[in-house]
């Protein structure tokens, strides 16, 4: 049995957990949900979501992995050899999102480097990001890149590596988010898009809203990708579990809420409050905000912070989909670390080159209108993520029942403040959302209703 590391401190784990919390899904995914479905009516939701939805997930997870001490593929099958599957599909799910999302990691070390070098007027045309990615060996080279960093910081592992480099990226990854957010606020018509986004109105609330906001947790919390069960696996017995996903979550919402601060109201003055500027995907970070940067004062230098932030953002979340996927393979196969992390590169690499090609050479393949990029997100997010929780729930909720989960909790100190809520939304709330979330997220993919 191989021994198992650890992060050397409750600090440390909260701010690496954080870190993979804190993602491009907090940082435009974010933003743009809030803008569409009514900004202080979607927020107030999120919140609501965030501490007892969120909060059960998470709580469960991190218990799993602390019990067992094992990443998801071999915590489920310990725990009852029935539920097997569940921590393949669980393992399936960063193996999935791991080579697409170090694709677009990628096209942010690009567009710092544009930024760095003053090429904010550039970067702002109407065809340079369409142009930039349907390239072949440019967005290539910057998605080795993107894998290689991330592999080097893994390779160091927990303590030396995940551990360290979050206790520096993190701190100032909210600085700069709070700098840039309070900057954007100062500029002229800046109010109007802050009070939109921070001022409820119950006729924006609706069943959609609800969804969205359901279906953003999974992006921004890193619920059900089996990397809260690894990193909890990595986490000593006298650290308050408790405590440290209530400190997760004040990080990650925070976050995801200073992203809003800062987009919203910086967008609604250079669009003149126009809310159809707030696009989804990348077109809202790589050809929206250039635009809004190049119409500043200092524009330059705040969109330079901006995509260096974005990338600490994306980095702490591709370290702990690679950790995930190292451990799964570690566990699995007994290998060194050096050996999985070699694998794991290797792999990345090879799925993530037809995402990456996706918008140029291979873009003749596609479905439903879907890229091969598309294709992977639908799969691992709209398809996988809701299952696994789903089962998750069911899992917990009934086979090693609440308690097996509410007294590792007490392990510390012998309290779970949240317990009666942590079991009636394991048992019964949250496998309900679940399944709505993944009924409603299919029916939009094919058209068959509109989020």
């Amino acid at each position: 049995m191989q021994k198992r590391s650890n992060f050397s401190s409750k600090l440390g784990f909260v701010l690496a957990a954080s870190g993979s919390a804190v993602g491009l899904g907090n940082i435009w995914r974010f933003p743009y949900l809030a803008a569409q479905y009514g900004g202080g009516s979607f927020l107030l939701i999120y919140l609501i979501l965030a501490v007892t939805f969120g909060f059960t997930l998470m709580v469960a997870e991190i218990a799993i992995g602390r019990k067992t001490g094992l990443s998801a593929i071999g915590a489920f099958k310990v725990l009852d050899k029935r539920f097997s599957f569940l921590g393949v599909l669980a393992a399936l799910v960063p193996i999935i999102i791991f080579p697409y999302y170090s694709v677009i990691g990628g096209w942010v070390i690009k567009y710092f480097a544009v930024f760095l070098t003053g090429g904010v007027h550039t970067a702002a045309e109407d065809t340079y990001f369409n142009s930039f990615i349907s390239g072949t060996f440019e967005p290539l080279g910057w998605f080795f890149l993107f894998i290689a960093l991330t592999a080097i910081i893994v390779l160091c592992g927990v303590e030396k590596g995940i551990e360290k480099v979050s206790k520096v990226m993190m701190p100032i990854l909210v600085l700069l988010t709070i700098f840039i957010a309070v900057y954007g606020l100062t500029l002229d018509g800046a109010m109007e898009g802050f009070v939109y986004y921070i001022k409820p109105h119950m006729s924006d609330i609706s069943v959609k809203t609800v969804l969205a906001a359901m279906g953003q947790l999974f992006y921004s919390m890193s619920l059900a990708m089996g990397i809260m069960v690894t990193y909890g696996s990595y986490m000593k017995k006298e650290n308050n579990l408790e405590s440290s996903v209530r400190q997760i979550e004040v990080f990650d919402t925070g976050i995801a809420f200073l992203a809003g601060l800062m987009i919203i109201p910086a967008v609604f003055v250079f669009s003149g409050g126009d809310r159809s500027m707030l696009s989804s995907g990348p077109g809202l970070m790589f050809m929206t905000l250039p635009k809004v940067f190049d119409s500043m004062k200092l524009g330059g230098f705040i969109g330079c912070l901006f995509f260096l932030m974005v990338f600490f953002a994306a980095l702490t979340s591709a370290i702990s989909l690679m950790e995930t996927i190292v451990s799964i393979f570690r566990d699995k196969f007994h290998w060194s670390r050096k050996g999985a992390c070699l694998f794991v590169t290797a792999l990345a690499l090879v799925m993530g080159i037809p995402s990456s090609l996706g918008f140029g050479p291979l873009s003749f393949i596609s479905w439903m209108g879907l890229t091969i990029l598309d294709i992977m997100d639908f799969l691992s997010n709209s398809i996988l993520m809701p299952i696994v929780a789903f089962f998750t729930c069911i899992f917990v909720g009934f086979i090693i029942k609440p308690k097996a989960i509410a007294d590792e909790v007490k392990e510390t100190n012998g309290k779970f403040k949240g317990e009666k809520l942590f079991t009636v939304m394991i048992k019964w709330v949250a496998p309900i959302f679940l399944i709505l979330i993944l009924v409603s997220s299919v029916a939009n993919t094919f058209g068959i209703i509109k989020l």
